[in-house]
């Protein structure tokens, strides 16, 4: 259960990635699409309209394990679903919270014990953090160790290297050198603003730069209007959400990445990029794979700084895969994870 693509993002790969895990072994999945995106169930792919179609199909689906994806935040909506989960008969129950920034929050400084979030955690079978801080977070709210596995959740899904790009993507890098582009969420996390005014500074020294923006998110209107404001709104192309092969199409196009963050866990585009041979520069959050160019925060002349100095050393003319890791091995833990759970 959780969100299921399109569009397509970390939490929503490795929902995928386990789901074909599984059918690759003959062993049944469905899914159950948490999101407000629409699409007709197909294939064991569930897309109800709301709560009520939700508890009718936990109630008629055949299921031994329910595992729950969720990404943002513990909200009461979801906590109540998650209890849910946990009641449901004959049936053991699984979490994996994506949100790796979440700890930092003034909500995750407030975990504790006598919470609802507390009880609500308690209640699942096993519960899957992404980073050490989350681990903490559990303990904090009381879920005993045993519980408590910390597995990345990255896994790289294959797209054809045939997919073409969008037309107005086609252009942009046509029209652009040095292309760089930013995989990510439109939310205050990702400081989408201080990408665009670092573009003005960079396109004095290589002028014909242009800066791509695949994703979308609550801060949409505000980046068009900001984007619009600035003398260099023609080289800047926000494109919104687009297909997962179109977004690895633009990666390996790409000459740089760029993934500033406040708070992160491990990227699925950070990884992606470096699968594709495209330089990366990230925040550093302690857990950004080899290979990828860190500054220690998302500020305006520490990644001016990194960027000049990749593309003045030609690192994006010369690209390579930097990444090796598939993440099979991440898929194969929670495989394990059912198999500990069904033997209980």
């Amino acid at each position: 259960m959780g969100p299921y693509p399109p569009p397509h993002g970390g939490v929503q790969t490795n929902l995928v990635a386990i789901r074909r895990f599984l059918l690759a072994r003959g062993i049944p999945c469905a899914v159950i699409n948490l999101t407000r995106y629409r699409n007709d169930d197909n294939d064991g792919v569930y897309y109800p309209k709301n709560a009520l179609e939700v508890m009718k199909l936990l109630a008629r689906l055949k299921y031994d394990i329910i595992h729950m994806h969720i990404g943002g935040n513990l909200s009461p909506r979801l906590l109540i679903l998650g209890l849910t989960c946990c009641l449901m008969p004959r049936s053991k129950a699984v979490l994996t919270f994506h949100s790796g920034g979440y700890p930092l929050s003034n909500d995750g400084k407030s975990a504790r014990h006598l919470t609802f979030r507390g009880f609500v955690l308690r209640r699942f079978d096993r519960v899957i953090g992404v980073n050490q801080e989350l681990e903490q977070l559990f303990r904090r709210f009381g879920v005993p160790g045993p519980r408590i596995r910390m597995i990345n959740p990255y896994a790289f899904i294959s797209n054809s290297s045939e997919t073409s790009l969008p037309d107005n993507l086609t252009a942009f890098f046509r029209n652009h050198r040095p292309r760089i582009l930013t995989v990510s969420g439109l939310e205050p996390e990702y400081d989408i603003p201080l990408q665009i005014d670092v573009l003005g500074s960079v396109r004095k020294r290589f002028p014909d730069a242009g800066l791509a923006i695949i994703g979308s998110g609550s801060l949409e209107p505000e980046i068009r209007k900001m984007i619009n404001r600035k003398s260099y709104a023609e080289h800047i192309l926000l494109c919104g959400d687009v297909p997962h092969p179109i977004t690895m199409r633009a990666l390996a196009e790409s000459d740089l990445s760029l993934r500033t963050t406040h708070y992160d866990g491990d990227s699925i585009s950070v990884r992606e990029a470096l699968m594709t041979g495209t330089p990366v520069i990230a925040t550093d959050n302690g857990m950004r794979p080899e290979g990828t160019h860190l500054i220690p925060c998302p500020e305006h002349a520490a990644l001016l700084q990194a960027i000049e100095q990749l593309l003045a050393n030609g690192a994006a003319v010369t690209k390579k895969p930097r990444l090796q890791d598939t993440g099979e091995e991440n898929i194969e833990e929670v495989f394990e994870l059912y198999q500990e759970l069904m033997e209980d």
